[in-house]
């Protein structure tokens, strides 16, 4: 568990770490240089869980360089996607779940996790996705590395 207590938001208790894939931590169906060692270093705190339609079709490779099992969520209409990952989020216990995402099938599960982080990468970010974050990262690693260091999401986070 990550537990990083900010200054007049309370403590967050983080048991899971929730990714979309594709735009995410991945682009064009590539892992994003840096993110595999981030995740082997994560993995020692958190459950790490990624969510995608597979739209690359390269999920299995991911998956391998990972050493994880992605959960697919059914491809098609955003609305019906974005449903499936939020009530995964739900599932898990949103109040134990930082979620990560960028597409705006990301939005609905950013909402239901307590700690929410948009990514403003290559692939750009939803503005329904912006409005669902706590915090907004130019990169996965920095996403990434604010788990990893958590003072400096205190620092971001804090009133």
């Amino acid at each position: 568990m990550i537990e990083i207590e900010v200054p007049g938001r309370g403590t967050y208790r983080l048991k899971h770490l929730v990714l979309d894939v594709n735009g995410t931590i991945a682009l064009g169906g590539q892992l994003v240089e840096g993110v595999t060692w981030r995740l082997a270093e994560l993995r020692r705190s958190v459950e790490v869980h990624m969510l995608t339609a597979d739209t690359r079709g390269r999920q299995q490779v991911i998956d391998a360089q990972l050493g994880l099992q992605a959960t697919r969520i059914t491809p098609g209409l955003s609305l019906k996607e974005a449903t499936q990952k939020a009530s995964f989020v739900r599932e898990l216990g949103g109040e134990t779940v930082c979620a990560v995402g960028n597409g705006a099938n990301d939005a609905e599960m950013l909402s239901e996790a307590a700690l929410a982080i948009a990514v403003l990468g290559e692939e750009g970010l939803a503005v329904e996705t912006l409005s669902a974050a706590d915090v907004v990262v130019p990169h996965i690693n920095a996403g990434l590395d604010l788990l990893l260091n958590p003072l400096r999401l205190v620092a971001t986070l804090r009133i």
